[in-house]
């Protein structure tokens, strides 16, 4: 997702390993930042393999053609959505009891972007999580609460529009997207990953709703404490842990958060689907008005699902591969019409994302290396007390 993307379970970024090795040889090879660059490599590995059956001039030059009015469109209409997503943050954080203006939320989320396009590991997340406690006196966990039921919606939401995109074209009854994933293989390869992603979507979300209104977590959380106690380092750890989903749950509880956050979250993503349908326009695509909004939302929705694991920097090269094939397969625009609406587009929204990130940064004065450490620690030693309304749930 631009946003960066996106698109993943929130959490500070560390420098954890993904297996245990006493000796830390393995805890120090297996690192997400590691992984992250590893999987940056491999992907540009595929586009180099990829472009060699393109005509990277015929690409080039289809972007140089874009008409420039259209192009100032699609960053006006780009850059409406981020005060949006400032107020869709702030309402997530008032149901914790936790309020700030949409200005500072808007730059926060500027800073939390920018730092994921430009540093490995999603390290955005921590970012925003700092400027919110330093500028907003926000607790860490409820920060990176408010984030994960964020993200959680940004999945939703793109899943609902690219279903709404899927039922138009098949009842349009031109080439069904289930009959080009069967036979397109870069489309079926972006479906399967887009449908995994929805359906896991869906399950954390039942599962999120069903444990805030029932007994069962607080039964697992007294046992949880029951196990670690007599650890002060452990039990401190888990306090924590159950501050964010104590927070998360309190969400989860109030209909009307949840409705105003749907509805913020739907009008984010159709901005970010309209800004690219204003680039194929202005590459002269040919296609109408209905099949250029159908096609349009499918292929931006497939592909910010496509890029929800962190295996590239910013998601490059995931974004344009998945828009490229499905823009190919359900459309006789050519592929270097479409590879090249796919990286104006993905440039387009990364470029406003670092102008305004580079503002954002400039005025709250924040190193993202600072911020990144601070959340590491201070997260553990929240020791900000579960809440009566977190215990209704622990």
């Amino acid at each position: 997702m631009h946003d960066g993307g996106d698109r993943g379970e929130s959490q500070a970024p560390d420098e954890r390993s993904i297996g245990v090795d006493g000796d830390g040889g393995i805890r120090a090879a297996l690192t997400r930042r590691r992984l992250t660059l590893a999987g940056t490599l491999l992907v540009a590995l595929g586009l180099v393999v990829a472009a060699r059956q393109l005509d990277l001039e015929a690409v080039v030059a289809d972007a140089a053609s874009a008409d420039p009015r259209l192009l100032a469109l699609a960053v006006a209409v780009y850059a409406v959505s981020w005060p949006i997503r400032g107020r869709r943050y702030g309402d997530v954080l008032s149901a914790t009891g936790h309020r700030a203006g949409t200005g500072l939320l808007t730059a926060a989320v500027f800073v939390s972007q920018t730092a994921n396009l430009a540093i490995p590991a999603r390290a955005g997340d921590a970012t925003r999580a700092y400027v919110v406690n330093a500028r907003a006196n926000v607790p860490y966990t409820a920060g990176f609460a408010a984030l994960a039921v964020e993200r959680l919606f940004d999945l939703a939401a793109i899943a609902v529009l690219a279903g709404g995109a899927t039922a138009w074209l098949a009842i349009g009854g031109g080439v069904g997207p289930l009959e080009l994933a069967a036979e397109t293989g870069g489309a079926r390869v972006a479906f399967a990953g887009a449908a995994a992603v929805s359906t896991a979507t869906v399950g954390v979300g039942l599962a999120v709703a069903t444990s805030a209104r029932s007994d069962y977590s607080a039964r697992v959380a007294a046992r949880l404490r029951a196990l670690v106690a007599g650890s002060p380092r452990l039990e401190g750890a888990l306090e924590a842990a159950l501050r964010f989903a104590g927070d998360v749950g309190v969400v989860a509880r109030r209909p009307r958060v949840l409705a105003a956050v749907a509805g913020t979250s739907l009008l984010v993503w159709t901005l970010d689907v309209l800004t690219a349908v204003v680039v194929l326009a202005a590459l002269d695509s040919g296609l109408a008005v209905g099949p250029l909004l159908a096609v349009g939302t499918l292929a931006v929705s497939v592909g910010n699902l496509a890029k929800v694991l962190p295996l590239s920097q910013g998601g490059v090269g995931l974004y344009e591969a998945a828009f490229t094939a499905l823009v190919v397969g359900l459309t006789p625009v050519g592929a270097s019409t479409a590879l090249a609406a796919a990286v104006v587009d993905h440039a387009l929204k990364n470029g406003v994302t670092l102008v305004g990130g580079g503002a954002a940064v400039a005025g709250f004065g924040v190193s993202f290396a600072d911020a990144t450490d601070a959340t590491a620690v201070d997260a553990a030693t929240d020791d900000r007390s579960v809440s009566s309304e977190d215990r209704r749930t622990f």
